[in-house]
This record gives structure tokens, sequence and C-alpha cells, in this order.
């Protein structure tokens, strides 16, 4: 009997230069650890929108590193696929929206943790190219997929070392 399934089509994962997501993690800190030292309630709000943006694939600090920092560096060695990046701004986007629920509550240490560990997550990716929410999808993807996935992939535009040749 033949198979009534029709092949599953997947398109190829969307990528872009993993410097541009360290950016916006350093961004993001900044961001997070003045929310934190100063209360400001509606700079919590603007990142959780900024996360928001991310999520769907807008990121805001995307943008500002496509158009004001990409055109001055070189190409990138590797390039990075979007699916974990975005997973990683839904995540930031339920921390932030735990913080902002959390000042519903009389002691505001709800808001506290959550800020806090949102802005842990940011400083590990600006500082040592670390991304909790990607590295949470990878595990994800692959204990429920069979299929591989991989975060980077060689950029083949980038230059390549040449190799030289010493004469004997």
């Amino acid at each position: 009997m033949p198979s009534t399934r029709l092949p599953v089509r997947t398109a190829a994962p969307s990528l872009v230069d993993p410097r541009g997501p360290r950016l916006g993690a350093a961004l993001t800190t900044v961001v997070l650890a003045v929310a934190l030292a100063t209360g400001w309630v509606w700079l919590l709000a603007l990142q959780a929108v900024v996360f928001a943006l991310g999520a769907a694939g807008r990121s805001p600090y995307g943008v500002l590193y496509a158009r004001l920092v990409r055109p001055r560096l070189g190409p990138p060695p590797e390039l990075e696929d979007t699916r974990p990046l975005r997973f990683a701004q839904a995540v930031g986007l339920a921390f932030t929206l735990v913080a902002l629920a959390g000042l519903a509550a009389p002691t505001g240490v709800v808001t506290l943790v959550a800020t806090a560990f949102a802005l842990a997550a940011a400083f590990l990716n600006a500082a040592f190219g670390v991304c909790l929410g990607c590295e949470a999808y990878l595990l994800l993807r692959r204990a429920t997929s069979s299929a591989p996935i991989a975060r980077t992939v060689p950029n083949p535009r980038a230059a390549t070392p040449t190799r030289t040749e010493v004469p004997a």
C-alpha cells in the first residue's frame, strides 16, 4: 500500500552574524542593570518590547547592528541560526513579563529575582558568548527531533587563510 504521507518541506534556517546578537546582549545587559539599579519600570517594560520583537525576528538591536556596526567589520567566520536566538528572546520576554507581573506582589522580590536572572543571562552572552536560551533550545531540539541541528555554520564569504608553501 503506497504511503499517503506528504513529504515534509523545511525551509533553510535564516542565518545571522553572531556578533549582532552579542551586541544586543550587551545593550540588554546595560538596560536591565539600569532598570534593576533605578527601579525604572518603564525601562523594564521597554526591554520586554525589545524581547518580543526579537522573538518575532525583528530585533531593534539587530537593526542597529546591521546599519551602524556591521558595515565597518569584515565578514564573520561563522554564521548563526536564528531559531535558537529567537527562542532565547522569547525566554527573555518570559522573564521580563514575570518581573513586570511581580510588581503586583507586595514585596517586589519576584521582580528583583526575575530581572536579575535575565540580566545574568544577557551578561553571560555579552561577555562570554554563552547564550543560555540558545543552549536550552538546542537541548530541546535534540531531545524532540531526529534531525541534526547546529547553532553555527561556516560562513562561505569569510576570508579563508591562505596556505603559503615554503620552498625546500
